[in-house]
């Protein structure tokens, strides 16, 4: 009998029938103006915060008469999505624009001052429908400390890459909340950022809630994936180069907690994963006696390296390691959580003695004290409980 993971998996299979998605800048540009003339607007966001047709959004405003954009916030991996994962932050030398403070590092929730004089924060920055993405962390802090300060707060809606139906991976224990989890929502939970907005400030999740408007999207089903946005794919970080990235980025996302490389360093970061003790010709035997539904491996063998922006000193740095790679086959069918955790079981299954699990960082990023408790019924029903309670949220 085949040992897997218990777990749940919601989908649906898409039908375009709409034009290309028309996100919320756009939908702020040709209707709703007038909530930003003669005001003082703080504006966070980064490279993804485009219109449709490519312009950074808060430059868009700002051409406006009688708008002003006089500060503007940039998330982890910075303004331009110059930086790698976890990378210090510094603008103190940019001058070329309004004031730019960085909300990663030593200050992730922004002082007072810094919102000092502002009359309305604008978000607009593209998530990828994962909670360990710490964009949504960020969103949370902003909002409290608009709330704190009487700020108007506006979210402008984006797509989620992920579609608005995946749900996978337990509810976050908030007794291990952190900035890679905030909030008790599964792995990937299925709801816009806009949505997502809505949910923490009615769901009591930060600890003051601000005024908040969400400007929706034209032209966005809940069965979309990105490529069905007809939008133009801007890697939202450095390491999730494109839409099967983002996908398989939360099958593999765990391995972070571990000592096994999830493919930083590399041309395909989270496609890969690997270490130089793994024997690869046994892994895949072993993967693929789980018949493991919508994805497939091949062996290969990787050699990590810094690639600046990308990569500092990743794990097993110019080291040769043998692995995995994934490769979808049904991105409608994927459950990436659950193929994350039958990963690292069959690995450890494999090679106990070389296999190391950083706990508290594991359980960071599950979201649970131990793995196997994913499998049990009460995890179940709260995933259940979840879909049904997120439904009040929904936008489109």
């Amino acid at each position: 009998m085949k040992n897997q993971i218990v777990f749940l998996f919601l989908f649906f299979t898409p039908f375009n029938i709409f034009s290309q998605t028309i996100p919320g800048i756009n939908n702020l540009i040709e209707n709703k103006l007038d909530l930003l003339k003669n005001k003082n607007i703080g504006f966070i966001t980064n490279h993804s915060g485009l219109t449709k047709e490519g312009e950074k959004s808060w430059k868009a405003l700002n051409d406006f008469n009688n708008i002003t954009i006089s500060k503007l916030f940039s998330p982890e991996h910075g303004f331009l999505g110059e930086f790698a994962d976890g990378e210090k932050i510094d603008y103190a030398k940019i001058d070329s624009l309004p004031k730019l403070y960085s909300l990663y590092g030593k200050t992730k929730k922004p002082t007072s001052e810094m919102f000092s004089d502002l009359d309305l924060i604008i978000y607009d920055i593209q998530d990828i429908g994962a909670r360990f993405y710490t964009y949504i962390s960020t969103l949370g802090y902003c909002m409290e400390k608009a709330a704190e300060m009487n700020i108007h707060f506006i979210v402008l809606d984006r797509p989620n890459p992920l579609s608005g139906n995946l749900i996978s991976g337990p509810i976050l224990d908030m007794n291990y909340s952190s900035f890679i989890g905030m909030y008790p929502i599964p792995s990937v939970y299925g709801l816009t950022i806009g949505e997502l907005a809505k949910m923490i400030v009615d769901m009591g999740w930060i600890k003051k809630n601000p005024k908040l408007t969400v400007i929706p999207m034209k032209n966005w089903s809940r069965n979309f994936f990105y490529n069905d946005t007809e939008l133009s794919w801007v890697p939202p970080s450095p390491n999730i180069p494109d839409l099967e990235t983002a996908i398989i980025y939360p099958s593999t996302v765990l391995f972070e907690a571990t000592n096994i490389s999830e493919g930083r360093g590399t041309s395909k970061p989270f496609k890969t994963f690997g270490a130089p003790w793994i024997d690869n010709k046994k892994l895949l035997r072993e993967l693929n006696k789980l018949n493991l539904e919508s994805v497939k491996f091949k062996k290969t063998s990787f050699t990590p390296i810094e690639i600046q922006g990308k990569a500092v000193n990743p794990k097993y740095l110019n080291s040769k390691c043998f692995g995995i790679e994934i490769t979808i086959t049904d991105k409608y069918n994927y459950d990436p959580v659950f193929i994350n955790l039958n990963l690292i079981k069959t690995i450890n299954d494999l090679f106990p003695d070389n296999v190391i699990i950083n706990e508290k960082r594991m359980s960071q990023l599950l979201g649970l004290k131990k793995i196997n408790i994913f499998s049990t019924k009460a995890q179940i029903n709260k995933l259940v409980k979840f879909k049904n309670i997120s439904k009040s949220f929904y936008i489109y």
